[in-house]
C-alpha cells in the first residue's frame, strides 16, 4: 500500500489537472474529493489554527503565561535580569519582561488580516504539498508568505506599545538601576527588533501545534471536509 501511495504521489509532479484528480480519487479515503474541497480542506485547517492559537495569544497573558512563547530577555541582557534580582529587585526584573510581553500581544491583534490574506492565496499545489508534505507543512507555508508583512506589521505596533504600556520608561528605569551596580558593565539596549522577532516566533509556534493535532488527533477534525482531506494524509 505505501509503495503505492509514493508511487501515486510522485506522479502528482508530472500529471496536468484533469489527470490530477483521477490520480488523487485513487487515494485511500480519497474518492469524490475534488481539487477545490481538498483546497478548502487546508484552508478550513490554518483558519483553525489562527482562530484557536493566534487569537490567544492577543489576549492580556497570551504570550506571558504561555511557557511555550513566553518572551524573556535577550540572552546578551540576562545579566541585566540577575543583576537586579542579586540586589532584591525581582519585582521591577519580572515587571521588564511582563511589558515586553505585553508589547508582543498587542502587536498580534494587527496579524488576522495577513493571515487571511495568505490563506487565501493557497493554490491547489499548494495544498497539496501541504498535505503530503512534514508535519508543519502548513506552518512553513504561511511563515514563507507572511513573515515579511507580518514583521512590518508587528513593528510599529510593538514600538507605540513599548510607550502606550510603560516600557520605555520601565527599561529606562530598570537599566539606570542596572548600570548604578558598581563595576557592571552598561547596557543601553534597543528591544523592538528582538520583541519583534520573539511575537514572530511565538505566532508560528502555536500555529504549528494546532497543525500537528489536526494531523495526528481524528478528534481535532471538527468538520466533515476536515476528516476527509487529512484521512489522506494519514494514509501517505
Amino acid at each position: 500500500m505505501i509503495k503505492k501511495i509514493l508511487v501515486l504521489v510522485i506522479a502528482i509532479q508530472f500529471v496536468g489537472c484533469a489527470e490530477l484528480q483521477n490520480v488523487l480519487n485513487q487515494l485511500p479515503n480519497g474518492v469524490g474529493l475534488s481539487q477545490e474541497q481538498i483546497g478548502n480542506g487546508l484552508k478550513q485547517a490554518l483558519d483553525k489554527g489562527i482562530k484557536n492559537q493566534v487569537s490567544k495569544l492577543t489576549s492580556q497573558d497570551g504570550f506571558y503565561k504561555n511557557d511555550l512563547v513566553k518572551i524573556l530577555l535577550p540572552e546578551e541582557l540576562q545579566v541585566v535580569d540577575d543583576g537586579l534580582r542579586k540586589i532584591g529587585l525581582s519585582n521591577l526584573a519580572d515587571e521588564g519582561i511582563k511589558v515586553l510581553n505585553r508589547a508582543a500581544e498587542d502587536a498580534v491583534k494587527t496579524a488576522t488580516p495577513i493571515f487571511v490574506n495568505a490563506v487565501n492565496e493557497i493554490t491547489f499545489n499548494d495544498a497539496k504539498n501541504i498535505l503530503l508534505g512534514d508535519e508543519n507543512a502548513a506552518t512553513s507555508y504561511l511563515q514563507t508568505k507572511t513573515s515579511e508583512s507580518l514583521y512590518s506589521s508587528f513593528s510599529p505596533v510593538i514600538n507605540d506599545s513599548f510607550s502606550k504600556v510603560g516600557a520605555d520608561k520601565i527599561w529606562s528605569n530598570l537599566i539606570s538601576k542596572y548600570n548604578s551596580i558598581p563595576f557592571v558593565a552598561k547596557a543601553n539596549p534597543d528591544l523592538t527588533s528582538y520583541v519583534t522577532n520573539q511575537a514572530l516566533k511565538g505566532v508560528f509556534t502555536m500555529i504549528e501545534v494546532e497543525e500537528k493535532g489536526i494531523r495526528e488527533k481524528v478528534s481535532l477534525r471538527t468538520t466533515a471536509l476536515l476528516k476527509q482531506v487529512f484521512a489522506l494524509q494519514d494514509n501517505k
